[in-house]
């Protein structure tokens, strides 16, 4: 069972271009430097790899503009902001281009330019130069691994089909499986209005969660470090608001700036999402590894995935990240449960592929204790089958990462 899908992040350098074949020269002068380690894509390509979290914040980019560019800059502008916001040397190689323009680019935070055609010996003073900036910066900042952390959503397809309870404990097994290791879980609850993590974890809802939200111009690692509560000093939390605030209080920007801190600092960040979808949940789904979607095997399940299928076709989202996941499931020796759940999937036209069994009236009573089922009950069926699931994800994380490294 493919629960991740990792990409490996061995390219060094992007050449970004809306016609990157009149810039041919540029191609050479990169093969110089980083050999196969570079990759040539459209600003609507780049963009899209940017928002699936490919580019891993080392990479240099090169966002290449011309004449006929300044008629509509705006894609342009978005890219060069995006990766700036994800902290990635810009640098712009400007062809025929007016000084106002230039000078506009630049002001958006590309860190360097240079003229096209290109004189000898510009990229590599400019590279030069990224690298003493780097170096200057790395001393001056505390020791701190770049951990690329994963982001792993759970979506709940009908009210109580237990979304809550699976994030929950989901990301309690990943942090007690990797208890003993340098990797760090936290858990995060998008539902600003109703989220119940905190009532399941018997944790206070912070003040300085609403003031995060409610002011993003200064967010920033400490604020959101603020925000967060710690779970028996070993799970990193970001509960909802004490108060019930709009869905929309944040944008799409906001959220990806959020996902962005957490990922440096976790190594899995499991979110709990609200049912509404909002401006920024193809922001979730864009910048997630996995993603899970809980029904049950009842109508209203049926038909609400059926909605919310056709409204990520309608915006040409990646569905395929999606794992279906069907809690309250039929026993494996239940044969007539057995053909409900391939007529159901069938019917849908998804793979459910993660079966959880009922865990009975344990579940509910760990969460009115405010702990999780592994504290509570730990031969709970449902807890066995979490369990499996998180020990999975976290092993097969990791060797992809070592995998990666060598």
């Amino acid at each position: 069972m493919a629960l991740l899908k990792l990409k490996e992040r061995n390219v060094e350098a992007y050449s970004v271009a809306r016609h990157p074949e009149n810039f041919s020269q540029l191609d050479s002068d990169l093969d110089g430097f980083f050999g196969a380690n570079w990759a040539g894509l459209t600003y609507e390509k780049a963009g899209e790899a940017l928002g699936r979290g490919e580019l891993s914040g080392s990479e240099i980019v090169i966002a290449c503009v011309e004449q006929g560019d300044e008629d509509d800059l705006k894609p342009i502008e978005v890219y060069i902001k995006a990766a700036k916001r994800a902290k990635l040397p810009v640098i712009i190689v400007a062809r025929d281009v007016s000084s106002t323009m230039l000078h506009h680019l630049l002001q958006l935070g590309a860190d360097d330019f240079a003229p096209y055609p290109l004189p000898h010996n510009a990229l590599a003073n400019i590279f030069e130069r990224l690298s003493v900036k780097r170096e200057q910066a790395t001393a001056s900042e505390p020791k701190r691994r770049n951990r690329h952390g994963l982001v792993i959503p759970v979506y709940s397809a009908a009210g109580g089909v237990g979304a809550t309870t699976f994030a929950t404990n989901l990301a309690w097994e990943m942090a007690q499986h990797t208890r003993k290791s340098d990797q760090r879980v936290a858990l995060v609850d998008f539902d600003f209005q109703y989220g119940s993590v905190a009532t399941l974890l018997d944790l206070p809802r912070r003040d300085a969660v609403y003031e995060l939200l409610s002011d993003t111009s200064n967010l920033d690692g400490d604020t959101l470090a603020q925000a967060m509560t710690s779970f028996k000093s070993t799970m990193a939390v970001l509960s909802a608001p004490p108060e019930a605030m709009p869905l929309d209080i944040v944008r799409s920007e906001d959220i990806e700036k959020i996902l962005t801190l957490l990922r440096e600092r976790y190594d899995f960040i499991i979110v709990d999402l609200p049912r509404a979808l909002t401006d920024w949940s193809g922001t979730i789904l864009t910048e997630a590894e996995t993603f899970f979607c809980l029904l049950e095997l009842d109508m209203r399940s049926a038909q609400n995935l059926m909605r919310y299928l056709r409204a990520l076709r309608a915006e040409d989202l990646p569905g395929e990240k999606i794992q279906y996941v069907l809690n309250h499931a039929p026993g494996i020796i239940n044969l007539n449960g057995k053909s409900r759940i391939a007529r159901f999937s069938e019917s849908l036209g998804v793979e459910i592929k993660i079966l959880l069994p009922d865990g009975g009236s344990q579940v509910s009573a760990a969460a009115d204790h405010g702990v999780p089922l592994s504290d509570f009950a730990p031969k709970n069926s449902l807890r066995k089958e979490i369990r499996k699931i998180a020990t999975t994800i976290v092993d097969l994380a990791t060797e992809a990462r070592a995998a990666i490294a060598t």
